[in-house]
């Protein structure tokens, strides 16, 4: 009974520190931010819709040809629209976070051009190019 007891304790005293330990721990505002991107990222891009209705990868398209998009409804979605989508979703939010970090090379006008176009041209590929290309092919039919 005193052996039960004394391990008992101890492992209270155990779970009480790795308590404390995980209240003082603090972790990176870097780590931070990739995981809230990464979050949005995930619940924009329909990641939610997938994993709770399970929907088709690939579609049976007209004349025997494959399509990767759902075209009979604008609020449905297939599963590969989804992972592109969430592609062009992180490809955008990279740009933005290349033009925000072109802000800190102040001194270095040329390497903050670079950023800042770089940034910019990501953005206009994803939003622009990307997520509006996939609506007009949704909205053709």
């Amino acid at each position: 009974m005193v052996r039960l007891s004394r391990r008992f304790s101890s492992f209270a005293f155990s779970l009480r520190r790795l308590y404390r330990g995980a209240l003082r721990a603090k972790p990176s505002p870097l780590l931070l931010a990739f995981l809230a991107i990464g979050g949005a990222v995930f619940l924009m891009g329909g990641g939610v819709y997938d994993i709770l209705e399970k929907p088709l990868g690939i579609l049976p398209g007209l004349q025997g040809r494959w399509i990767f998009y759902w075209p009979y409804d604008i609020n449905e979605q297939s599963l590969n629209e989804s992972i592109i989508v969430i592609i062009y979703y992180a490809l955008g939010a990279l740009g933005f976070l290349l033009a925000y970090q072109s802000t800190r090379y102040a001194y270095r006008p040329r390497q903050a051009w670079w950023l800042l176009v770089l940034g910019a041209t990501f953005i206009i590929i994803s939003f622009w190019f990307g997520l509006e290309h996939l609506i007009s092919l949704k909205l053709a039919r």
